[in-house]
């Protein structure tokens, strides 16, 4: 596991400084302490940071072809390398290292850019091709690895992390509005922007060709259609999903460093620790995290797990100082980033960090199998749909505002009356439901965002894009493309990077993820179970039905007791403050009619809160480190106010 930058200029007769090179790295020093390498050659330089997983002594990166004319920096792990390896020394290869890396080196020197389509795993890389004047960049098929670029004149900047790029071009720092709408929406950025106009994701299951000074950019794989398994016994399913997530497991298990697994003590990781328990001649090494507050506190659960098979356990329970935990993140954000769990994830991988330098988690199920209460509760409300539309349409326009603020049900009233597309999208978005009954962002806001595409549309996109497959098939493709690769996997990602420890997600392997995809849906939910086909298998391989069939509470943490206690004064200050309001996105009004409802006990509003402050951290901690003129002159037409200018 590692941290890659470079730069490629796209003219021959342009010289890389090498001491670039090394300023990006340092700047992402966190994702791999073990070693660094860089090569500068004319027009052309690659550096890494590297965790040291496989071949210890031998791994040094860049690593190149036999005559040096290729080079590459890879972030991740190929689970296939060794079978890979003898096929490529079967056609004459030369091989100086046992490396996975070295492995993509001489793939590319066979099958070109469909290189890609030969690995398992996660990755993210960058191959330059002397002879050619090209840089090839990939980004693995579901996103579990980063990879930024950016244009900077006639070269092109990437890096694993934002803050690489900033490190040697603070003028990137031009912040983009509509993605910052988009976080207030969702409380992610959807790929392929960044906080930042200038810099761009590269889309999971993208490639990007730079050569001769143009971009080119594109997608080479996609999930399949569902639903396109020939019938099948109920045993056989079973049979066949024990076989592929135990090879899953059992790849994932390579490692010439210690190993272990994250256990919430819920469906996906005990099945995973399950399956880790069969193929280990040692106990496995389990971690959990629980909090005091007795809501919270679901480590009964893993210790269930953990006996059961047998496992090396450690708990954690915390009493977090988590302002000063929130103040170190936030510094460490290049994106604001609204998802609570990132918080125990950080403390879960400092833990584990302690024992293990790689452990595996059950991230994924849900996107894959159906687990989450939304999917359910939406196909439940299908029902209202034989409301006419223009009913419902009418009942938008002149009933729903009429009703008195804090009506009960107003907010779900609205929702069935849409679309179910639409409904569905309008729930996961923060901002249209509180801007119904108070002014949240501004009109100048506003304003200067309108030209661009509502933050929805993307989303409504995808779901449109995907008529062929049922409904439940749509949402999970929706989610597996939006909420998995830029908020699940992406805080996965930099928590456990920021405590240097890798982290790998068997129930996402690719060909696990086709096969699961093609499936019905009626082997993911099934009435109202959810999960249906995994907790089959869970079952069957012994973990406790206490554990399968309890409440989902998801990564739980007492947001609402921090948010009402510890964080109390620090929201007060922050949110309320001149500095936070003068940057122009957020009305005063709405900002003390939700602290209000919060702090008097009528509504929770614990996640709008936890976002608001998120995004003026952020503001603080991060983004004016790197304040530059260019953010202040991206606005100076606004007519009303300075809008996020960093001040």
């Amino acid at each position: 596991m590692c941290g890659i930058a470079g730069i490629v200029s796209g003219s021959t007769a342009d010289s890389v400084d090498p001491a670039s090179i090394v300023r990006m790295c340092d700047a992402i020093v966190h994702r791999g302490p073990d070693d660094a390498g860089t090569f500068v050659k004319g027009n052309a330089g690659l550096g890494m940071r590297r965790l040291s997983i496989i071949d210890l002594a031998g791994g040094h990166q860049p690593i190149f072809n036999e005559d040096r004319s290729v080079w590459i920096v890879f972030n991740g792990e190929i689970y296939n390398f060794l079978e890979l390896r003898a096929d490529l020394i079967s056609r004459g290869h030369m091989f100086s290292t046992n490396t996975d890396t070295e492995v993509i080196v001489h793939l590319y020197e066979e099958w070109g850019r469909d290189c890609v389509q030969k690995l398992r795993g996660m990755f993210a890389f960058a191959i330059y091709d002397e002879r050619r004047r090209k840089l090839l960049l990939a980004r693995d098929r579901l996103g579990k690895k980063p990879l930024h670029y950016a244009r900077v004149r006639n070269q092109l900047l990437f890096a694993s992390e934002i803050k690489a790029l900033l490190a040697i071009a603070p003028e990137l720092a031009d912040l983009d509005h509509q993605a910052l709408l988009q976080y207030l929406y969702f409380g992610y950025i959807l790929d392929p922007r960044t906080a930042f106009t200038p810099i761009h994701k590269l889309p999971a299951g993208h490639l990007l060709e730079f050569e001769a000074g143009q971009i080119h950019t594109q997608a080479y794989w996609d999930l399949p259609p569902s639903g396109t398994h020939p019938p099948m016994a109920e045993g056989d399913v079973l049979d066949e999903l024990e076989s592929r997530l135990t090879d899953c497991v059992r790849m994932r298990m390579i490692s010439d460093v210690p190993l272990g697994a994250l256990l919430s003590g819920g469906t996906d990781s005990s099945t995973v620790v399950g399956l880790m328990a069969r193929c280990s001649a040692k106990p496995v090494e389990t971690f959990s995290i629980g909090f005091q507050q007795s809501d919270f506190n679901e480590t009964k659960y893993a210790r269930l797990v953990a006996e059961k098979f047998s496992t090396h356990h450690h708990e954690l329970f915390l009493e977090p100082d988590v302002v000063a935990t929130l103040e170190q993140l936030t510094a460490h954000m290049e994106e604001p980033f609204g998802d609570s769990t990132l918080l125990p994830m950080y403390y879960l991988c400092q833990l584990a960090r302690q024992s293990v330098t790689v452990a595996l988690s059950g991230d994924g199920g849900d996107e894959l199998f159906g687990g989450y209460d939304r999917y359910r509760i939406q196909l439940r409300r299908n029902l209202f749909e034989s409301v006419p539309e223009p009913l419902r349409r009418w009942y938008r326009d002149h009933v729903f505002p009429r009703l008195p603020n804090g009506t009960y049900g107003k907010r779900l009233s609205y929702s069935l009356s849409l679309d179910w597309a639409e409904r569905y999208v309008d729930e996961m978005s923060l901002i249209p439901v509180i801007e119904r009954e108070v002014p949240l962002l501004t009109r100048e806001f506003r304003q200067y965002c309108a030209p661009t595409q509502d933050p929805q549309g993307p989303m409504l996109m995808l779901l449109n894009e995907e008529r062929g497959r049922d409904r439940l098939s749509r949402l999970l493709y929706l989610d597996t493309k939006t909420y998995l690769a830029a908020d699940i996997l992406t805080y996965v990602d930099r928590m456990s990077m920021a405590t240097s420890l890798e982290v790998r997600v068997p129930l996402l392997d690719h060909v696990l993820v086709e096969w699961v995809t093609a499936l019905p849906s009626h082997w993911k939910i099934r009435g109202d179970q959810q999960k249906y086909l995994l907790r089959k298998l869970a079952e069957r391989i012994g973990v406790p039905s206490e554990v399968l069939y309890r409440p989902k509470k998801g990564f739980a943490m007492p947001l609402l007791h921090w948010i009402r206690s510890d964080l109390k004064e620090l929201i007060l200050n922050l949110l309320l403050d001149s500095r936070t309001l003068q940057r122009g996105y957020f009305d005063k009004r709405g900002i003390e009619l939700i602290l209000n409802n919060h702090f008097r006990g009528r509504r929770n509003e614990s996640g709008t809160i936890w976002r608001l402050l998120i995004f003026e951290l952020w503001h603080r901690n991060f983004l004016e480190k790197y304040h530059h003129s260019a953010v202040t002159n991206a606005l100076a037409s606004s007519p009303a106010r300075t809008i996020a200018t960093g001040n």
